[in-house]
C-alpha cells in the first residue's frame, strides 16, 4: 500500500508537469493562431493569445498582397523553388548514393567519409565563395542560385539517407538483373529506385519543407520583390518608417503553413517507414 500512495504524487507531478511543458511548446502556435485574428495595434506588446475582438481582415490583406505584388505570385514562387529542389535532391543524391552503396572504387570509403564530414561545415561558410561565384556568372537575382546545388548532391544529409537505405537492399537483386543484362542505370532505375520509395518520400519531405522555408537564401540572391519567395516576402509588410501590418504578416504566415502541412500529412506515413528503414546495414 505504501508503495503504491507513494507512486500517485510521482504519477501526479509526472502529469503536471507534462501539461506545463505542453502549454509552453503549443504558446507561440496558440498565439500565432489568435494573433492572426487581432488588429495590428492589439499584437504588439499583447502576450494574450486570444483577440478581444477576432477579425478576418488580415487574411483579406495577406491574399490581396502587398507592394502591387499579389499573394498568389509569392506561393509560386516558393513552389518553383520547392519543386525543383525536390527534384535535384532525389535524382543527384540518390545517383550519388548509389555510387557509394553499390560501386567499388578506389577511395571510395574516403570520399564517403569527406562527404560526411560536411555536414559539420555550416552553411554560413561557403555562403560567400558561392556568392561570388554566381555574382561573376550574372546569376544573382535568379531562382539559379537556389535550385542549381541542388542537382549538383551537394547535401550530404540526403546522400547518407540514400546511402543507409540502398545497403539495407540485397545485393542479389543487383546480380539477378545483371545476368539479365542490365547495366548500372537499369539497376539504379528498375530496381533500386522502386525498392527505395521509402527513402525518397523521406528526402522529399525534407527537401520540400527545408527550401519553402529556407530565409537566407533568397535574402542573399534575391533582389526583386516579384521574384520573392513566402518566407522573404513577410518582411515587406514591416516598414520600419511608415505602417507595419503584423496582423497580415501573421495571417500569411498562417497560410504559409498550409503548404507545408497538406504535404506532410499526404506522406507522413512514408516518413516514418523511411527513417526506420534507412537505419539498416546491407
Amino acid at each position: 500500500m505504501s508503495g503504491r500512495k507513494t507512486s500517485v504524487p510521482k504519477t501526479v507531478a509526472w502529469h503536471v508537469i507534462s501539461v506545463l511543458l505542453l502549454v509552453i511548446v503549443l504558446y507561440p502556435l496558440v498565439w500565432l493562431i489568435g494573433g492572426s485574428f487581432k488588429e495590428s495595434n492589439e499584437i504588439v506588446g499583447s502576450i494574450d493569445p486570444f483577440p478581444v475582438r477576432p477579425i478576418v481582415d488580415n487574411y483579406i490583406s495577406a491574399v490581396e498582397g502587398i507592394a502591387g505584388i499579389p499573394a498568389t505570385s509569392f506561393f509560386l514562387n516558393s513552389l518553383i523553388i520547392s519543386a525543383l529542389t525536390v527534384v535535384g535532391v532525389v535524382l543527384s543524391c540518390s545517383l550519388a548514393a548509389y555510387s557509394f552503396a553499390r560501386l567499388r572504387f578506389r577511395g571510395r570509403n574516403v570520399m564517403f567519409a569527406m562527404m560526411i564530414a560536411t555536414l559539420l561545415l555550416p552553411f554560413h561558410v561557403m555562403l560567400i565563395p558561392q556568392y561570388i561565384i554566381f555574382n561573376n556568372l550574372g546569376l544573382v537575382n535568379t531562382y539559379v542560385p537556389l535550385i542549381l546545388p541542388k542537382f549538383l548532391a551537394v547535401d550530404a544529409f540526403f546522400v547518407f539517407l540514400f546511402v543507409q537505405f540502398m545497403r539495407g537492399i540485397p545485393k542479389e537483386l543487383d546480380e539477378a538483373a545483371k545476368i539479365d543484362g542490365a547495366g548500372h542505370w537499369l539497376i539504379f532505375w528498375r530496381v533500386l529506385m522502386p525498392l527505395a520509395r521509402p527513402a525518397v518520400i523521406t528526402a522529399s519531405i525534407f527537401a520540400f519543407i527545408w527550401s519553402w522555408n529556407d530565409f537566407l537564401g533568397p535574402l542573399v540572391y534575391i533582389s526583386d520583390p516579384e521574384r520573392y519567395p513566402l518566407p522573404l516576402a513577410l518582411q515587406l509588410y514591416i516598414d520600419q518608417e511608415q505602417f507595419s501590418d503584423y496582423g497580415a504578416m501573421i495571417a500569411m504566415s498562417m497560410l504559409s503553413l498550409v503548404p507545408i502541412l497538406l504535404f506532410f500529412l499526404a506522406f507522413q506515413r512514408f516518413l516514418v517507414q523511411g527513417v526506420a528503414t534507412s537505419g539498416m546495414k546491407g
